[in-house]
């Protein structure tokens, strides 16, 4: 059975960081990606990153503050949040699928497994 079990998200202040774990059991994945909602709004795509680690894609409103990594022998991925800020707050999901291209891979109904999701709330 495939499960994914999200830990590390909390009440930081703007500027803060905070690093979110992605557990996964069952199987390995050819991606595991980061999605975020905040009330009101559609999930959007954060970053991913493809098992081999040979690609990784940030969206636009995160590059260079969130960095993606993963820990093969653990089969955990993580997501290091730097310069946080209040427009970051959100639930934040990570998923688990095959695809592995540019566009596909910020789409949703591209993944087949999702964790529960973890609050990230970033004060002003």
């Amino acid at each position: 059975q495939v499960q994914l079990v999200e830990s590390g998200g909390g009440l930081v202040q703007s500027g803060g960081s905070l690093r979110l774990s992605c557990a996964a059991s069952g199987r390995t994945f050819n991606t595991m990606g980061w999605f975020r909602q905040a009330p009101g709004k559609e999930r959007e795509f954060v970053g991913a990153r493809t098992w081999s680690g040979v690609s990784t894609y940030y969206a636009d409103s995160v590059k260079d503050r969130f960095t993606i990594s993963r820990d093969n022998a653990k089969n955990t991925v993580y997501l290091q949040m730097n310069s946080l800020r209040p427009e970051d707050t959100a639930v934040y999901y990570c998923a688990a699928g095959s695809t592995t291209t540019v566009q596909a891979v910020r789409d949703t109904r591209r993944y087949d497994y999702w964790g529960q999701g973890t609050q990230v709330t970033v004060s002003s």
